[in-house]
């Protein structure tokens, strides 16, 4: 039910349950079209402003100045040259003299600058002296393990979950199975590698006593508190804006070490600061998706249905816990299997796309994988005896498919290289997440005596696309094109918005945009009703008109809005977990790879890649198959590059730039296909970031296998690895 209409002011009527529903999927003419995106313009041309593009009058530059050790002692530190180079400004001291670095991290910051030019403050920053005692450095699994290695953190080294329940009868059940499979398999940090670094512009104006934080975030609506803390200001005084921001996959949603010093210089000088980490800060204190090392075993029957699991899986998440989401995982069997955390002298992992998924898949589909060979039924065929439902194993049918699965001459067996050396395989892995939104967002739609309708939200967009649906929902409802509505995001002031992790934004907006399109909606055909005496719900919207069923009344929409008298619309609507349109669920999704693998240099060229995902209702089709694009091509980048190498006598960071730290270029990408599945009918909404980034790396490993025999138990897959594993097999 809506508010009464009588009891509030007509033009601000706040409406947050009333009934409401998508229209039919047929009969939409803007959602579930591909839409381009309504920002593209604005980003081709440079016109989008990023925080890193923020200039303000007085304003001046920082850097932050970070040791390169994990663990040392400051033994003395000097800024006097710093201070006497022309343009600088402010020089602050992080880490005195016998102050401990207890990890390559933030904790590595030891000062900071700030000068009148960027050029000054980078010269600062290298004018900044200091000596340090190094400790050991304990960077990597094994050191960590030693018993005599030090304390990494309080709780010690290592911080193991409750221990497995059942083992023994686990054990017992491995032991019975036709076959089983027990290995070792590792995968290393990730970087984000955000294209934008982290930072902030801070204008803070003491007098006034407020504050415009321009930052490159995840969580506009919820940073203003934070950086409210950091300035001494109520959370009221302080405003985020994000407009664009340049990729965040989960590392951007607090104002980090990075925000409190920009806040700290801001309010030294009394002057607008801009703090943007250089790339080698961004690599060593920016945060990272865990790596992993996984002892486990599997087993199955003679018909390839999976008997049991077990294992110890290492979280290697720095100072941090890590992410492992268990195993077995998505296939189910009993298990006795434990996950614990080993910390290591590195910065804490942070949520990477998926948390901890991408690792359990790599895990899990290579032991699946293992096994079809062992029972001699094939990949795919062992996956369909496996899934949990009939989604994934209807997915399974379509990428095998769309693959070529068919027509493959070696399909139970690895093949045979050509007189060339060079052989070509098929692999396969499963996708999931959960789907759906969480509360706390909220939107305005006001719609103007001129015909302007505005949707208004504090959400920001990753460069996911929200800004265009947060258009497109009202023009859909409001039967416009999305020209005619001005979308409103990435402002603190505006209605809040939610934080952008965990594929939950597009759940937890669309519906809230909905809805208080549709409150614009029947309050304006109440407007309407004083005229033309047809009750709110007897009208038409579409084609740019509004018009009543029984024809008496129909005029262009701007028009009619021209009849609204002297006040605007404006209805908001906020989220709430009764409403149909954001129903939950599990998300359900498989990916295949064909590769080409030379078996004498060891060289593998992924060919192919073919993705399907359920996704209830595709808000922008082209949004969501560039999204699964995305995610495709991310696992593929982690798969055959992606490696943070850390010397462990030294403890430096050996891969702190873009030449040392490869990403998948446009030369490692094959063909990417992706497939929405129109079969999935929920009326739900949800984001797809996560699920589709989940399984490429296996399913290319597998590929791997199944084109030569060599089994890659370690990421990335390196020629190197694939040479050893051919040696090992031979």
């Amino acid at each position: 039910m809506s508010s009464d209409p009588k009891s509030a002011d007509p033009a601000t009527i706040s409406f947050t349950v009333q009934e409401s529903s998508w229209t039919p999927r047929k009969e939409m003419t803007v959602l579930d079209r591909d839409i381009p995106r309504i920002d593209g313009p604005d980003k081709v041309t440079g016109r989008a402003r990023y925080s890193h593009d923020m200039r303000l009058p007085n304003m001046v530059y920082a850097r932050l100045v970070l040791a390169k050790t994990p663990r040392a002692t400051v033994d003395e530190i000097d800024i006097a040259a710093a201070q006497q180079i022309e343009g600088v400004v402010h020089v602050g001291i992080q880490k005195n003299a016998g102050d401990e670095l207890a990890y390559l991290g933030d904790d590595s910051v030891v000062a900071y600058v700030a000068a009148e030019t960027p050029e000054a403050a980078k010269d600062a920053a290298r004018a900044v002296r200091f000596m340090l005692s190094p400790k050991a450095p304990v960077v990597t699994r094994e050191q960590s393990l030693d018993p005599e290695a030090p304390q990494i953190t309080r709780r010690g080294n290592v911080r193991a979950g409750r221990g497995p329940r059942g083992a023994d009868e686990t054990e017992a059940l491995l032991e019975k199975s036709a076959h089983q499979v027990r290995a070792t398999y590792t995968l290393p940090i990730q970087h984000h590698v955000c294209l934008e670094t982290h930072g902030c512009v801070v204008d803070f104006d003491a007098a006034a006593g407020e504050a415009t934080v321009y930052a490159s975030t995840q969580m506009v609506s919820g940073n203003a508190g934070m950086f409210a803390g950091l300035l001494g200001l109520d959370a009221s005084k302080v405003r985020i804006v994000c407009q664009h921001m340049g990729g965040g996959f989960g590392s951007k949603f607090g104002p980090d070490l990075q925000g409190a010093i920009a806040c700290t210089i801001a309010k030294a000088t009394g002057r607008p600061v801009h703090l943007m980490l250089d790339r080698p800060q961004e690599f060593q204190m920016a945060g990272n998706r865990s790596g992993t090392h996984a002892e486990v075993a599997l087993g199955c029957d003679a018909d390839g249905k999976l008997t049991a699991a077990a294992g110890t899986i290492d979280k290697l998440g720095g100072v941090g816990n890590g992410s492992f989401p268990g195993f077995p995982y998505i296939y189910e069997c009993p298990s006795a299997a434990q996950t614990r955390s080993v910390h290591t002298a590195l910065d804490s992992n942070r949520a990477m796309r998926a948390p901890g998924h991408p690792q359990a898949s790599f895990v899990m589909e290579s032991a699946v994988d293992e096994l079809a060979y062992a029972v001699g039924i094939g990949p795919l065929e062992m996956r369909m005896r496996n899934a949990p439902d009939d989604v994934w194993k209807r997915h399974l049918r379509v990428v095998a498919k769309e693959i070529g699965w068919a027509e493959h001459p070696h399909k139970t067996a690895p093949g045979t290289p050509g007189a060339d050396g060079w052989t070509e395989g098929i692999g396969f892995g499963l996708a999931t997440w959960r789907a759906g939104g969480s509360g706390g967002g909220r939107c305005d739609i006001t719609i103007e005596r001129d015909g302007s309708v505005i949707s208004s939200c504090g959400v920001q967009d990753l460069g996911t696309g929200s800004r265009t649906y947060v258009a497109a929902i009202p023009a859909e409802e409001l039967g416009l094109t999305i020209e005619d509505v001005t979308a409103r995001i990435g402002d603190s002031a505006l209605p809040p918005g939610v934080g952008s992790g965990g594929s939950v934004t597009t759940g937890s907006i669309a519906p809230v945009i909905k809805q208080a399109a549709h409150n614009a909606r029947v309050e304006f055909e109440k407007r309407l009703s004083e005229i033309t005496e047809v009750a709110p719900g007897g009208y038409v919207w579409e084609n740019g008109s509004i018009r009543t069923e029984d024809g008496s009344f129909d005029v262009p929409f701007r028009d009619a809005c021209s009849l609204l008298g002297n006040k605007a619309i404006t209805a908001s609507a906020g989220f709430d977990e009764s409403n149909h349109l954001t129903a939950g669920g599990r998300l359900h999704g498989a990916q295949a790879a064909r590769v080409r693998v030379d078996t004498v240099t060891g060289r593998v060229v992924v060919v192919d890649m073919v993705a399907i995902q359920d996704t209830g209702l595709p808000l922008n089709r082209l949004a969501v198959r560039s999204q699964i694009n995305g995610g495709m091509i991310q696992a593929l980048s982690y798969g055959l590059l992606e490696e943070r190498i850390v010397d462990p006598e030294l403890g430096l960071l050996l891969t702190d730039n873009l030449e040392s730290y490869k990403i998948a270029g446009s030369r490692e990408i094959g063909a990417i296909r992706s497939i929405i599945d129109d079969e999935d009918d929920r009326w739900s909404v949800t984001g797809m970031a996560e699920a589709t980034s989940i399984p490429g790396h296996s399913a290319i490993a597998n590929a791997i296998f199944n084109a030569c025999g060599a089994r890659l138990r370690s990421v990335p897959f390196t020629p190197d690895r694939v040479l050893d594993a051919l040696a090992e097999r031979a």
